[in-house]
C-alpha cells in the first residue's frame, strides 16, 4: 500500500513538472510512445480477460513503465495541440491513479476491478485525443469496435425478415462498419498495413461483410447469425492487437 502511495506522489510530481526536462513538442514522439505502452496495455487486458493473472500482471508492469517515459517526457511541456486543453492534465492524473488502482486490484486477487481499471485508461485517451483532434489507428479501431458493437444488436436467428425497416437498419450497420473498417486502414502507416496480422483482420472482415447482403436477400438468420460470429472474432483481434 505504501508503495502504491509513493508512486502516486511521484506521479503527480512529474505532471506538476518536477520531472525530467520536457522533450521538444512533438506530436508523432507523443503518439508513438503513447501507443507502446498501450500496447501492453491491450495484452495485460486480454490476460485478465482469460485469467492468466501471471502473465497479466507483467504485462501492467511493463504498462507502468512505458507510460513513466511518456509522463518523463512530456509532463513540462505537452505537445503544442494540447495548449490550453484542460483534458490533457485531467488524463493524465486520472491515468496515473488508474495504474495504481489496478496495479492494487490485481495484487488483492480483484482482476475484473483491474480490467476495469485497464479499459478506463483506453477511454482516457481516447476522449484525450478527440478532444484535440488527434487520429491515430487506436481510436479508429475503438470506432470499429461501437460499429460493431450496434451491428451485433441484430446477432438472431429469428429476426423479423418481413419487416423492411429491419432489413434496411441491418444494410445500414454492417455498410457503416465496413466504411469505419475502410478509414482504419486507410490512416494505418505502412508498416502496419502491410503487415499480414493486419491485412488478415480487415481483409477478412471485409470479405464477411459481403455475405450480409446475401443474408439480407435470402433472409437467412443463421447465415447472419455466423457472419456476425465471424465479424465479431476479427473485431476482438482487431481490437486486442492494434486498438
Amino acid at each position: 500500500m505504501l508503495a502504491s502511495v509513493a508512486r502516486i506522489a511521484i506521479l503527480v510530481l512529474v505532471l506538476a513538472g518536477g520531472g525530467c526536462p520536457a522533450m521538444a513538442d512533438d506530436l508523432s514522439e507523443f503518439n508513438n510512445r503513447v501507443e507502446r505502452a498501450e500496447s501492453h496495455n491491450r495484452v495485460a487486458i486480454g490476460y485478465l480477460r482469460t485469467g492468466n493473472l501471471d502473465l497479466a500482471s507483467i504485462e501492467l508492469d511493463r504498462f507502468r513503465d512505458a507510460w513513466a517515459s511518456v509522463q518523463q517526457g512530456f509532463a513540462g511541456k505537452r505537445p503544442h495541440v494540447f495548449d490550453n486543453n484542460p483534458q490533457y492534465a485531467v488524463a493524465m492524473t486520472d491515468i496515473a491513479t488508474r495504474l495504481v488502482t489496478a496495479d492494487m486490484m490485481l495484487k488483492i486477487g480483484r482482476p475484473d476491478a483491474a480490467r476495469q481499471s485497464l479499459e478506463a485508461i483506453r477511454g482516457d485517451l481516447y476522449d484525450l485525443r478527440k478532444s484535440a483532434d488527434v487520429k491515430v489507428l487506436a481510436d479508429c479501431v475503438r470506432d470499429a469496435n461501437t460499429a460493431m458493437d450496434a451491428l451485433m444488436v441484430y446477432n438472431d436467428r429469428a429476426l423479423e425478415w418481413t419487416k423492411a425497416d429491419i432489413r434496411d437498419d441491418v444494410a445500414s450497420k454492417a455498410s457503416a462498419y465496413g466504411a469505419v473498417l475502410d478509414r482504419c486502414d486507410g490512416m494505418a502507416d505502412d508498416a502496419v498495413r502491410k503487415a499480414p496480422e493486419f491485412r488478415r483482420l480487415v481483409d477478412g472482415a471485409k470479405a464477411s461483410l459481403t455475405l450480409i447482403p446475401k443474408a439480407i436477400a435470402a433472409r437467412d438468420g443463421d447465415l447472419l447469425h455466423r457472419v456476425l460470429i465471424e465479424l465479431r472474432s476479427f473485431d476482438n483481434l482487431l481490437a486486442f492487437r492494434y486498438g
